[in-house]
């Protein structure tokens, strides 16, 4: 199992307000596929996985719309 720092960001669309929600935090994780899925379980999501050169991990994810992404860095 690997630690993470992850950043999840929920992107507002409401007009005029470019704030996001950014939560972060530690986590141990052996799964991150699992892991994004498990926290949305909604039938109109959709995942899409995008790996950087320097390792960090990025998920994008769209539920009807409304943008979220998850940024995994190891630690």
């Amino acid at each position: 199992m690997k630690e993470y720092e992850v950043v999840h960001e929920i992107f507002n669309q409401c007009s005029g307000n470019q704030m996001r929600d950014v939560f972060i935090e530690e986590a141990e994780i052996s799964d991150l596929d699992a892991y994004v899925k498990s926290r949305h379980t909604e039938k109109s999501a959709s995942f899409e996985r995008e790996d950087l050169a320097d390792g960090t991990i990025v998920y994008h994810v769209d539920i009807a719309g409304l943008l979220q992404r998850y940024t995994f860095t190891e630690l």
